[in-house]
């Protein structure tokens, strides 16, 4: 679907991407006016003010509010604009950038404006746990207690720090035990990871749900079960080629909603940022309801079958 659009906020994370981020905010900005948009920018100063300035260009009648930054930039703006008019954009420059990514916007933060000037607008899911929104994952387990480390680390930021937390944390982790309650049946065992996927990966493609699509009303849950550090490792190679539905120490269905209890608080992350929730956990996908400027939501082609084995 397309809509001619008038006015956009750029709401940009000066903290996050790199030192091109000036370069990228010129170039938007001359883009999207030469696309006959108006355009304004406007910086973060704290943590959750991406939210207020997106909330504020709804509340305007805004027709996009476009995150400039990584995938926490890309969560605050977008929760302000669930059930709105006001679609999101994305200008993607941060470690992950997983729902840009899902949604086929490229990593090239000036090819990443071309889509967006073109305007063409997909109605997607969001989802929420405990009422709190999401857009790509939320996950319990090493899943979280990796996330949990990466932002405690000095100099965070980064692919290779992150591999180094997951490397760091495999050899400490203790699986913990989860009641899983769906589709009139009851899961009970200790595993790994239980991830609610509303779009495939969590970033830098890493496809924790493949087949997940954000356009289907559905959430898909992926629970990685207990093993040893070998079979988390093979795991982790499943999740980089596109494969993890296929291990057998894979168990994956679909839902609207999900509820989830465990034995006590404990970490979660919420579309990658790392914090505490409670024991019994609700989550739900609602259908269509927030805007996305984007050429279409990507569907995953694993690594084996391109090279054709």
């Amino acid at each position: 679907m397309s809509k001619h659009i008038r006015r956009c906020r750029l709401i940009v994370n000066p903290r996050s991407g790199t030192s091109e981020k000036g370069k990228v905010i010129k170039k938007a900005i001359e883009q999207l006016l030469a696309a006959q948009w108006n355009v304004e920018a406007a910086y973060t100063e704290r943590p959750g003010h991406a939210t207020e300035l997106a909330a504020q260009a709804a509340a305007d009648g805004f027709d996009a509010a476009i995150a400039v930054g990584g995938d926490g930039t890309v969560n605050e703006t977008a929760k302000a604009l669930v059930n709105s008019s006001t679609a999101l954009g994305i200008i993607p420059m941060g470690s992950g950038n997983g729902l840009a990514r899902h949604m086929n916007i490229p990593m090239n933060p000036f090819k990443a404006i071309e889509i967006l000037s073109e305007g063409h607008i997909e109605e997607c899911d969001y989802c929420t746990v405990n009422n709190i929104p999401f857009f790509c994952t939320f996950g319990m387990g090493f899943d979280a207690a990796v996330a949990d480390r990466f932002a405690a680390t000095p100099g965070n930021r980064g692919f290779v720090n992150y591999l180094r937390s997951t490397f760091l944390e495999l050899i400490e982790y203790k699986p913990e035990s989860y009641t899983i309650y769906s589709n009139n049946e009851t899961i009970a065992e200790q595993a790994f990871v239980v991830a609610c996927c509303n779009a495939a990966q969590y970033g830098n493609n890493a496809f924790i749900a493949p087949n997940a699509s954000i356009t289907d009303g559905l959430m898909d849950v992926t629970i990685i079960h207990n093993g040893n550090i070998l079979s988390h490792a093979l795991s982790g190679i499943d999740m980089m080629i596109g494969t993890i539905h296929e291990n057998t120490r894979i168990h994956t269905f679909r839902t609207a909603e999900v509820t989830i209890e465990r034995s006590g608080n404990g970490p979660v992350q919420i579309d990658g940022e790392p914090t505490q929730m409670g024991q019994h956990l609700t989550i739900r996908c609602h259908h269509k309801g927030i805007r996305v400027i984007s050429p279409g939501e990507m569907k995953v082609k694993p690594i084996l079958s391109s090279i054709g084995l």
